[in-house]
């Protein structure tokens, strides 16, 4: 069963201690969908400019992407770059520029209107409400968010929380968004707003999956070379929600446990190296030995 994503395509300027890269495929919608293709066809939403290189548009096609929602407007492509701290300790935003991601209003095609899985990436909640208006009886509904949007624009996200299945946040966000600093108190009350299940993301240190009843802890899978973390939530996600298309009971414990553990795979690989290089390279039979691995690392 497909899976629609809706956010950003764009170029990313990254400098890390391990090198540097230049104008590389980036952004919310790239990262997920070159994780989720690995379990399921992706259909994609979102928006570039008419600098965007074909040479990305051809990657992303070649590997199982539905690009017919990916808009091409007048102007130049949403850009950002960032710089890593030696020992990766904290990122360094040092420009945005929107572009044509600034006007961005996502409108499903006809074709994806039926999208039983969808994946709200972080964009503006009022856009994530419109998408979730045009989609016809979706099973499972995921969100994203960042703390701009719980400070700015607070009404529209509590709504489209009330909406979704799923909730994807940071430690930070979560405590942002309920005022509450245990994590596992905040995860009770962002479930009280509406979703079945919360994710709080700790990078390094792995995720926090919560229901009311129940809570699984899933560490980040150990990596040797670290090269660039860019883009590990949204390949997190991707994992995720991709496999998650695969399981016909999706939201039983064990479906949620494994896509966890698939998610945490994902990003792994994204870790070690630049842009999608990584995501390109694996194959079922490497991500599977990783998933292997994994579980021998954490049984007890």
């Amino acid at each position: 069963m497909s899976v629609l994503v809706v956010g950003s395509v764009a170029l990313d300027t990254v400098y890390t201690p391990n090198g540097n890269v230049v104008d590389s495929l980036g952004g919310s919608a790239s990262f997920f969908s070159m994780a989720a293709r690995h379990f399921a066809p992706v259909q994609l939403v979102a928006v570039v400019g008419e600098d965007f290189p074909q040479e990305h548009i051809d990657l992303l096609g070649k590997h199982e992407v539905n690009l017919e929602g990916l808009e091409k407007a007048p102007g130049e492509t949403f850009r950002w770059s960032g710089r890593y701290s030696e020992g990766y300790v904290t990122r360094e935003t040092l420009d945005t520029q929107l572009n044509v991601f600034a006007s961005f209003h996502p409108k499903i095609p006809a074709t994806y209107a039926d999208s039983k899985f969808v994946f709200l990436a972080n964009i503006d909640p009022t856009l994530q409400n419109d998408v979730l208006d045009q989609v016809k009886d979706p099973q499972l509904v995921v969100l994203d968010t960042m703390n701009f949007w719980i400070s700015g624009a607070r009404a529209e996200l509590d709504r489209i929380i009330s909406r979704v299945d799923i909730l994807l946040l940071n430690d930070e966000e979560a405590q942002q968004l309920t005022g509450k600093a245990q994590l596992s108190t905040a995860a009770q009350e962002i479930l009280a707003m509406g979703p079945k299940v919360v994710i709080i993301k700790k990078g390094e240190h792995g995720s926090m999956l919560l229901t009311k009843d129940w809570a699984f802890l899933a560490s980040a899978y150990p990596v040797e070379n670290l090269i660039d973390p860019t883009g590990a939530g949204d390949t997190f996600a991707g994992g995720f929600l991709g496999y998650l298309a695969t399981q016909k009971d999706f939201l039983s414990r064990e479906s949620l446990r494994q896509a966890a553990v698939y998610g945490t795979i994902m990003a792994s690989f994204t870790v070690e190296a630049f842009s999608l290089e990584r995501l390109t390279q694996a194959t079922p039979t490497v991500v599977d030995a990783r998933v292997k691995a994994f579980r021998e690392m954490t049984e007890f």
